[in-house]
């Protein structure tokens, strides 16, 4: 007898442009980085299919473009998401500075359009600063503020973190969604 279910999952993905989107689905999905970076152009969907304990997984990352130009399309791209993925750069430049700075504007968005779903924050780009020289203290500030699940000091370039940081999303969903159907 086959008890094993399908489970599905939407996962957005939010965060400036330029933080590295795009390059952290391309390396958990498939194994891959692109040094030159190509703009996200609306959204771009990423499908994978995974096994946990038997049940069958199919995800779809969506990828949301980080710049406001396409702020309009915005209530499309978070309907019946059911995790988030907030990602800024831990570059010592302006992008890692303001990346930063809008992480609560984006959970304020994804708040609104999505309601209370599972949230994790990646650090992304540790490749390109002095890892000893990393505070995490301002991270672990506002992950406590947001009650999101936790923060990921991940690089899409050497892969660091990245599957840790995906899977923790993936487990939890899971898991949840285990739970609920088994009480059915």
């Amino acid at each position: 007898m086959n008890n094993s279910q399908t489970f599905k999952f939407k996962i957005v993905v939010i965060g400036d442009g330029g933080v590295g989107k795009t390059s952290l689905i391309k390396k958990f999905t498939h194994g891959t980085f692109e040094k030159d970076y190509i703009k996200t152009i609306g959204a771009q969907f990423t499908k994978l299919e995974k096994e946990i304990n038997k049940d069958k997984i199919s995800l779809v990352f969506w990828d949301i473009a980080g710049q406001s130009t396409f702020d309009f399309l915005n209530p499309l791209f978070y309907r019946e998401s059911r995790a988030c993925i907030i990602v800024y750069s831990l570059e010592e430049n302006e992008l890692g500075s303001e990346s930063f700075k809008h992480i609560e504007n984006w959970y304020d968005e994804m708040k609104m359009r999505c309601g209370n779903i599972p949230v994790v924050i990646f650090a992304n780009k540790i490749d390109l600063i002095e890892e000893s020289h990393l505070d995490t203290s301002k991270i672990q500030i506002i992950t406590n503020k947001l009650k999101v699940l936790n923060y990921y000091i991940t690089s899409a370039k050497t892969g660091q973190g990245v599957n840790d940081a995906f899977n923790i999303i993936i487990e939890k969903l899971y898991h949840k969604s285990k739970t609920l159907t088994s009480k059915i």
